[in-house]
Protein backbone atom coordinates (compact mmCIF):
# COMPACT_ATOMS: atom_id res chain seq x y z
CA UNK A 1 0.00 0.00 0.00
CA UNK A 2 1.41 3.36 -0.87
CA UNK A 3 0.13 6.47 1.40
CA UNK A 4 0.86 9.95 0.52
CA UNK A 5 0.44 12.97 2.33
CA UNK A 6 -1.09 15.65 -0.09
CA UNK A 7 -2.00 18.30 2.98
CA UNK A 8 -1.04 18.15 6.64
CA UNK A 9 -2.63 21.48 8.07
CA UNK A 10 -5.78 22.32 9.54
CA UNK A 11 -8.43 24.40 8.33
CA UNK A 12 -6.79 27.72 6.94
CA UNK A 13 -3.40 25.44 6.04
CA UNK A 14 -0.13 27.02 6.83
CA UNK A 15 0.16 30.07 7.40
CA UNK A 16 -3.52 30.92 7.45
CA UNK A 17 -4.82 33.27 5.04
CA UNK A 18 -6.08 36.22 7.88
CA UNK A 19 -3.59 35.26 10.77
CA UNK A 20 -0.76 37.76 12.49
CA UNK A 21 -0.23 34.75 15.01
CA UNK A 22 3.91 34.60 15.71
CA UNK A 23 4.14 31.53 13.37
CA UNK A 24 2.53 32.82 10.43
CA UNK A 25 4.23 36.21 10.90
CA UNK A 26 7.55 34.58 11.47
CA UNK A 27 6.72 31.82 8.79
CA UNK A 28 6.28 34.52 5.78
CA UNK A 29 9.10 36.46 6.60
CA UNK A 30 11.05 33.20 6.24
CA UNK A 31 12.32 33.71 9.99
CA UNK A 32 10.61 30.46 10.86
CA UNK A 33 12.28 26.55 10.51
CA UNK A 34 9.44 25.09 9.15
CA UNK A 35 7.39 24.60 5.84
CA UNK A 36 3.90 25.79 4.67
CA UNK A 37 1.30 23.53 4.90
CA UNK A 38 -1.88 22.80 2.60
CA UNK A 39 -5.13 21.84 4.41
CA UNK A 40 -5.38 17.65 5.59
CA UNK A 41 -5.62 15.20 3.07
CA UNK A 42 -4.48 11.69 2.02
CA UNK A 43 -3.99 9.90 -1.15
CA UNK A 44 -4.03 5.78 -0.64
CA UNK A 45 -3.79 2.85 -3.22
CA UNK A 46 -2.85 -0.54 -3.23
CA UNK A 47 -1.46 -1.12 -6.84
CA UNK A 48 -0.62 2.45 -7.64
CA UNK A 49 -3.05 2.51 -10.84
CA UNK A 50 -6.55 3.47 -8.31
CA UNK A 51 -6.13 5.92 -5.59
CA UNK A 52 -8.62 6.46 -2.69
CA UNK A 53 -8.57 9.95 -0.76
CA UNK A 54 -9.48 9.88 3.00
CA UNK A 55 -10.78 13.63 3.52
CA UNK A 56 -11.84 16.09 0.82
CA UNK A 57 -9.93 18.89 1.35
CA UNK A 58 -10.73 22.70 0.52
CA UNK A 59 -7.31 22.86 -0.90
CA UNK A 60 -8.01 19.50 -3.18
CA UNK A 61 -7.86 20.81 -6.77
CA UNK A 62 -4.49 22.26 -6.19
CA UNK A 63 -3.32 18.99 -4.51
CA UNK A 64 -4.37 16.88 -7.36
CA UNK A 65 -2.37 19.24 -9.25
CA UNK A 66 0.61 18.52 -7.33
CA UNK A 67 0.63 15.06 -7.66
CA UNK A 68 1.76 13.14 -11.00
CA UNK A 69 -0.03 9.93 -9.92
CA UNK A 70 -3.49 11.58 -10.01
CA UNK A 71 -3.66 12.71 -13.53
CA UNK A 72 -5.43 10.94 -15.84
CA UNK A 73 -4.09 9.40 -18.65
CA UNK A 74 -2.95 10.83 -21.92
CA UNK A 75 -6.36 11.48 -24.01
CA UNK A 76 -8.92 10.38 -20.68
CA UNK A 77 -11.14 12.27 -18.95
CA UNK A 78 -10.84 9.41 -16.59
CA UNK A 79 -9.42 9.74 -13.59
CA UNK A 80 -7.43 7.40 -11.26
CA UNK A 81 -9.24 8.58 -8.28
CA UNK A 82 -11.70 6.14 -7.50
CA UNK A 83 -13.53 7.02 -4.56
CA UNK A 84 -13.56 9.41 -1.38
CA UNK A 85 -13.78 8.50 2.24
CA UNK A 86 -14.94 11.49 4.48
CA UNK A 87 -14.31 10.62 8.52
CA UNK A 88 -17.41 14.03 8.87
CA UNK A 89 -18.88 17.00 7.51
CA UNK A 90 -16.88 19.34 8.76
CA UNK A 91 -16.14 22.49 5.76
CA UNK A 92 -12.81 20.59 6.32
CA UNK A 93 -13.19 17.40 5.40
CA UNK A 94 -16.14 17.61 2.74
CA UNK A 95 -15.78 20.98 0.80
CA UNK A 96 -12.79 19.71 -1.81
CA UNK A 97 -15.74 17.20 -2.86
CA UNK A 98 -17.21 20.55 -5.31
CA UNK A 99 -13.46 20.16 -6.86
CA UNK A 100 -14.42 16.47 -8.41
CA UNK A 101 -17.76 17.91 -10.10
CA UNK A 102 -16.32 17.72 -13.65
CA UNK A 103 -18.86 15.51 -14.97
CA UNK A 104 -16.67 12.40 -13.66
CA UNK A 105 -18.04 9.93 -11.76
CA UNK A 106 -16.69 8.70 -8.26
CA UNK A 107 -17.94 6.99 -5.21
CA UNK A 108 -18.13 8.63 -1.66
CA UNK A 109 -18.22 6.79 1.13
CA UNK A 110 -19.85 8.28 4.39
CA UNK A 111 -21.92 7.59 7.56
CA UNK A 112 -25.79 7.70 6.89
CA UNK A 113 -25.57 10.92 9.02
CA UNK A 114 -22.60 12.37 7.07
CA UNK A 115 -24.47 11.90 3.81
CA UNK A 116 -27.57 13.61 5.20
CA UNK A 117 -26.07 16.82 6.24
CA UNK A 118 -24.29 17.16 2.79
CA UNK A 119 -27.17 16.30 0.43
CA UNK A 120 -30.17 17.77 2.58
CA UNK A 121 -28.67 20.90 3.99
CA UNK A 122 -26.45 21.46 1.37
CA UNK A 123 -27.73 21.11 -2.01
CA UNK A 124 -24.76 22.74 -3.51
CA UNK A 125 -23.41 19.38 -3.02
CA UNK A 126 -25.84 18.21 -6.22
CA UNK A 127 -24.01 19.60 -8.76
CA UNK A 128 -21.82 15.99 -8.22
CA UNK A 129 -24.89 14.19 -9.90
CA UNK A 130 -24.03 15.66 -12.86
CA UNK A 131 -21.52 13.04 -13.91
CA UNK A 132 -23.09 9.98 -16.22
CA UNK A 133 -23.52 7.82 -14.19
CA UNK A 134 -23.95 10.29 -11.24
CA UNK A 135 -21.68 9.85 -8.20
CA UNK A 136 -22.39 6.79 -6.50
CA UNK A 137 -22.72 7.66 -2.13
CA UNK A 138 -21.83 4.66 -0.07
CA UNK A 139 -22.17 4.17 3.53
CA UNK A 140 -19.25 3.19 5.62
CA UNK A 141 -19.32 0.19 8.00
CA UNK A 142 -19.16 0.63 11.73
CA UNK A 143 -16.61 -1.41 13.75
CA UNK A 144 -16.68 -4.34 13.93
CA UNK A 145 -17.79 -5.12 10.17
CA UNK A 146 -15.72 -4.82 7.42
CA UNK A 147 -17.25 -3.21 4.23
CA UNK A 148 -14.48 -4.54 1.10
CA UNK A 149 -13.53 -1.90 -1.25
CA UNK A 150 -12.72 -2.74 -4.93
CA UNK A 151 -11.93 -0.19 -7.77
CA UNK A 152 -13.76 0.54 -10.62
CA UNK A 153 -13.21 -0.55 -13.49
CA UNK A 154 -12.67 -3.82 -11.49
CA UNK A 155 -8.92 -4.53 -10.82
CA UNK A 156 -6.46 -5.70 -8.01
CA UNK A 157 -7.00 -3.00 -5.61
CA UNK A 158 -9.12 -4.43 -3.28
CA UNK A 159 -9.10 -3.63 0.27
CA UNK A 160 -10.87 -3.30 3.55
CA UNK A 161 -12.52 -0.44 4.88
CA UNK A 162 -14.07 0.28 8.45
CA UNK A 163 -14.99 3.31 10.96
CA UNK A 164 -14.92 3.63 14.20
CA UNK A 165 -16.96 6.89 16.13
CA UNK A 166 -14.69 8.90 17.08
CA UNK A 167 -17.02 11.33 20.19
CA UNK A 168 -17.22 14.68 17.88
CA UNK A 169 -20.48 16.51 16.72
CA UNK A 170 -21.81 17.83 13.52
CA UNK A 171 -20.75 20.79 12.36
CA UNK A 172 -22.33 24.14 13.85
CA UNK A 173 -24.19 24.74 10.28
CA UNK A 174 -26.45 21.73 10.83
CA UNK A 175 -29.97 22.95 11.71
CA UNK A 176 -31.15 22.01 15.14
CA UNK A 177 -34.26 20.05 13.47
CA UNK A 178 -31.65 17.43 11.47
CA UNK A 179 -29.36 17.16 14.17
CA UNK A 180 -32.15 16.04 16.79
CA UNK A 181 -32.52 13.28 13.63
CA UNK A 182 -28.95 11.79 13.68
CA UNK A 183 -26.79 9.63 14.89
CA UNK A 184 -23.61 11.23 17.78
CA UNK A 185 -21.79 8.42 16.62
CA UNK A 186 -21.93 9.18 13.03
CA UNK A 187 -20.77 12.50 12.94
CA UNK A 188 -17.01 12.30 13.03
CA UNK A 189 -15.24 8.69 12.93
CA UNK A 190 -11.82 7.44 12.59
CA UNK A 191 -11.17 5.21 8.96
CA UNK A 192 -9.27 1.82 9.24
CA UNK A 193 -7.75 0.93 5.60
CA UNK A 194 -6.61 -2.73 5.83
CA UNK A 195 -5.30 -4.48 2.56
CA UNK A 196 -3.63 -7.68 3.30
CA UNK A 197 -1.82 -7.68 6.72
CA UNK A 198 -1.33 -4.51 6.57
CA UNK A 199 -3.20 -1.62 8.15
CA UNK A 200 -3.79 2.16 7.86
CA UNK A 201 -5.65 4.51 10.63
CA UNK A 202 -6.43 7.58 10.04
CA UNK A 203 -8.47 10.10 12.70
CA UNK A 204 -7.74 13.83 12.31
CA UNK A 205 -9.51 14.92 15.05
CA UNK A 206 -10.21 13.21 18.55
CA UNK A 207 -12.56 14.86 20.45
CA UNK A 208 -11.18 12.64 23.64
CA UNK A 209 -14.58 11.60 24.45
CA UNK A 210 -14.33 7.97 23.73
CA UNK A 211 -11.53 5.78 23.64
CA UNK A 212 -13.04 3.00 20.92
CA UNK A 213 -10.26 4.09 18.38
CA UNK A 214 -7.14 3.26 20.26
CA UNK A 215 -7.07 -0.31 19.55
CA UNK A 216 -7.08 0.23 16.08
CA UNK A 217 -4.27 2.79 16.34
CA UNK A 218 -2.47 0.50 18.18
CA UNK A 219 -2.34 -2.52 15.65
CA UNK A 220 -2.24 -0.08 12.68
CA UNK A 221 1.10 -0.41 10.85
CA UNK A 222 0.39 3.57 9.92
CA UNK A 223 -1.03 6.01 12.02
CA UNK A 224 -2.37 9.44 11.63
CA UNK A 225 -3.78 11.08 14.61
CA UNK A 226 -5.07 14.99 15.52
CA UNK A 227 -2.14 17.19 15.75
CA UNK A 228 -4.44 19.84 16.11
CA UNK A 229 -3.14 21.76 19.02
CA UNK A 230 -0.22 21.97 21.49
CA UNK A 231 -2.68 23.42 24.48
CA UNK A 232 -5.83 23.18 25.24
CA UNK A 233 -5.81 26.90 25.30
CA UNK A 234 -3.52 27.93 23.06
CA UNK A 235 -6.27 29.74 20.81
CA UNK A 236 -6.97 32.03 23.41
CA UNK A 237 -3.20 32.44 24.20
CA UNK A 238 -2.59 33.40 20.36
CA UNK A 239 -5.22 35.67 19.54
CA UNK A 240 -7.09 37.09 22.74
CA UNK A 241 -10.23 35.01 21.79
CA UNK A 242 -12.29 31.69 21.38
CA UNK A 243 -12.47 28.19 22.57
CA UNK A 244 -10.42 25.52 24.18
CA UNK A 245 -9.11 23.02 21.85
CA UNK A 246 -11.68 20.30 23.91
CA UNK A 247 -14.18 23.00 22.97
CA UNK A 248 -13.59 22.45 19.28
CA UNK A 249 -13.56 19.33 19.22
CA UNK A 250 -9.73 18.43 19.66
CA UNK A 251 -7.63 16.47 22.46
CA UNK A 252 -4.37 18.74 23.04
CA UNK A 253 -0.90 17.07 22.47
CA UNK A 254 -0.16 17.92 25.47
CA UNK A 255 -1.03 18.39 29.49
CA UNK A 256 -2.73 15.75 32.21
CA UNK A 257 -4.62 12.77 29.64
CA UNK A 258 -3.71 15.12 26.21
CA UNK A 259 -2.77 12.53 22.89
CA UNK A 260 0.95 12.63 24.41
CA UNK A 261 0.08 10.97 27.93
CA UNK A 262 -3.07 8.85 26.53
CA UNK A 263 -0.96 7.24 23.61
CA UNK A 264 2.88 7.35 24.58
CA UNK A 265 4.70 4.77 23.32
CA UNK A 266 2.10 3.00 22.13
CA UNK A 267 1.07 0.78 19.09
CA UNK A 268 3.24 -1.58 16.46
CA UNK A 269 3.67 1.34 14.01
CA UNK A 270 4.72 4.72 12.82
CA UNK A 271 2.33 7.44 14.45
CA UNK A 272 2.46 10.55 12.64
CA UNK A 273 0.59 13.94 13.84
CA UNK A 274 -1.38 15.23 11.28
CA UNK A 275 -4.37 18.52 10.74
CA UNK A 276 -1.68 20.53 12.63
CA UNK A 277 -3.13 24.01 13.62
CA UNK A 278 -1.39 27.19 12.10
CA UNK A 279 -0.59 28.09 15.86
CA UNK A 280 1.02 25.02 16.85
CA UNK A 281 4.58 25.48 18.32
CA UNK A 282 5.52 21.98 16.77
CA UNK A 283 5.33 23.86 13.02
CA UNK A 284 8.94 25.11 14.70
CA UNK A 285 11.61 22.52 14.02
CA UNK A 286 13.76 24.80 16.46
CA UNK A 287 11.18 24.74 19.39
CA UNK A 288 11.21 22.45 22.41
CA UNK A 289 7.73 21.28 21.50
CA UNK A 290 9.20 19.75 18.59
CA UNK A 291 11.93 18.22 19.65
CA UNK A 292 9.59 16.82 22.45
CA UNK A 293 7.22 15.18 20.00
CA UNK A 294 10.35 13.89 18.11
CA UNK A 295 11.87 12.36 20.82
CA UNK A 296 8.82 10.17 22.04
CA UNK A 297 8.67 8.28 18.90
CA UNK A 298 6.19 10.75 16.90
CA UNK A 299 6.59 11.84 13.25
CA UNK A 300 4.94 15.46 12.17
CA UNK A 301 3.01 15.00 9.12
CA UNK A 302 4.00 17.26 5.87
CA UNK A 303 2.71 17.91 2.35
CA UNK A 304 4.37 15.20 0.35
CA UNK A 305 5.20 12.68 2.97
CA UNK A 306 5.08 9.68 1.64
CA UNK A 307 4.68 5.36 3.24
CA UNK A 308 4.82 2.14 1.84
CA UNK A 309 3.53 -0.54 3.71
Amino acid sequence: MRVKVLGSGAGGGFPQWNCGCSNCIRLRADKLHGSPRTQTQIAFSVDSQAWFLLNASPDLRMQILATPELSPPEGSRRSPINAVFLPSADIDSAMGLLHLREFTPFRIFATPGVQRVLKEENTIFRVLDRATPPVQWLGISMQPQFARVASDPPGDSSFRCSAVPLGGTYPDYVSDALRGELSADQAVVGLLVEHGEKRLFFAPSLSGKNQEWKKLAESSDLVFLDGTFWSDDELIRATGSGKTARAIGHLPLSGPDGLLQQFSGAGRGRRVLIHINNTNPILDEESVEYRQVREMGWEIAHDGMEFAL
